[in-house]
């Protein structure tokens, strides 16, 4: 049946192929629809696609007619579509405004809340723009001013990653806004010490691990932050194991929220380059996380990161690590970094699980 693009809901199943404007195929016939797919619809400003019945998993599928509400709603929303800018040119807004308040922290300024939340929400909120961001705000840091850009990172991506394990709205900007805020304490550290090239010194690195404290002094008295959300600023450094810092807590004593930014914070912190470290490709980043699920980090935490990281389909367009071009064209759910891709040009299909190679990155989402 043929419906409109804002009817379409995750689980339906393409029965046509949808093209561009250049009659390029965006995304093939038999597809089963995610928010990700939904939104590239919108976004290419298709009107109407042809669907089944019946979603992926056999439920019947009834379009919902909402034509009323949205004459309702669409003075404010092309309103709302253009106040905010594209979403990178957002994020960099906010990680020089960021940049501004770490200064102001330096010096002794206590944290304004309500402007935090005017800076920080309206990112956090879009979430269409988070799914397909996510594979790339890696690229938009600098090895000077990483510090600003994962702050701001580690709070889209905690959102994010909340929202996906099904926190209300309320939970996941609370929990975006911890991340936001854990590495604000190291305003408080001493100031070489976040551009220092070689190793660290013993007393140099106690120093640096003293900023989860900092950074929940600056909070602890603000009444609008939840409790959970001051303990996660304190603890997204502590590892199941008992390895992390300050407090070098266990599994059991350290709240949930700051499980969920520690996986964001180590992503984020992994594929960037930063003074003392190179970047990884997100994906051996992502089978690294993996990796730690059983002894460091939160197994359910890490596998719902790894879910809606590596949420792809078929005819996604990926590079190499050899700088090839290709596309997926199978997932094995036990190997989803590693899947089959058939290479651009002599049309040869690889699996990755079976060679070094490995994406790279993400080039075009079908």
């Amino acid at each position: 049946m043929r419906v409109k693009a804002s009817q379409l809901v995750p689980g339906c199943v393409l029965l046509r192929e949808i093209k561009g404007k250049t009659n390029r195929a965006i995304i093939p016939k038999g597809t089963v629809l995610t928010e990700r797919h939904i939104t590239v619809i919108k976004k290419y400003l298709v009107e109407s696609v042809d669907v089944s019945s019946k979603l992926a998993e056999g439920e019947s599928y009834t379009p919902e007619q909402i034509e009323e509400v949205q004459q309702v709603q669409q003075p404010d929303a092309k309103k709302e579509d253009v106040d905010l800018p594209p979403f990178h040119v957002h994020y960099e807004q906010t990680v020089q405004a960021y940049k501004k308040l770490f200064e102001n922290w330096k010096n002794g300024a206590p944290l304004d809340m309500p402007y935090v939340r005017k800076l920080i929400i309206p990112l956090i909120k879009r979430m269409d723009d988070i799914s397909s961001a996510v594979y790339t705000m890696h690229h938009y840091s600098n090895k000077r001013d990483y510090i600003f850009y994962h702050s701001v990172a580690v709070g889209i991506l905690s959102a994010f990653l909340a929202r996906k394990m099904g926190y209300p709205s309320g939970d996941w900007l609370q929990i975006g806004i911890a991340g936001f805020l854990c590495d604000a304490g190291m305003a408080k550290v001493e100031h070489n010490l976040l551009h220092k090239a070689g190793t660290l010194s013993t007393a140099q690195m106690n120093d640096l691990k003293k900023h989860p404290t900092y950074s929940y002094r600056m909070v602890e008295q603000i009444p609008t932050i939840k409790q959970s959300v001051k303990l996660a600023i304190l603890q997204h450094h502590e590892r199941s194991d008992g390895s992390g810092y300050p407090l070098g807590l266990t599994s059991g004593k350290i709240h949930k929220v700051a499980k969920i930014i520690a996986v964001c914070d180590m992503y984020h912190a992994m594929t960037c380059e930063r003074i003392y470290k190179e970047k990884q490709s997100p994906f051996l980043v992502i089978e690294e996380l993996q990796k730690e699920q059983f002894s460091t980090l939160d197994p359910e935490v890490v596998t719902s990161f790894v879910e809606s990281m590596t949420h792809f389909s078929i005819g996604t367009k990926i590079r190499l690590s050899n700088n090839k071009l290709g596309e997926i064209v199978f997932i094995d759910a036990k190997h989803p970094t590693r899947p089959m891709v058939r290479l651009e040009g002599n049309e040869d299909i690889i699996a990755l699980q079976k060679t070094e190679m490995f994406i790279e990155e993400i080039v075009g989402i079908q």
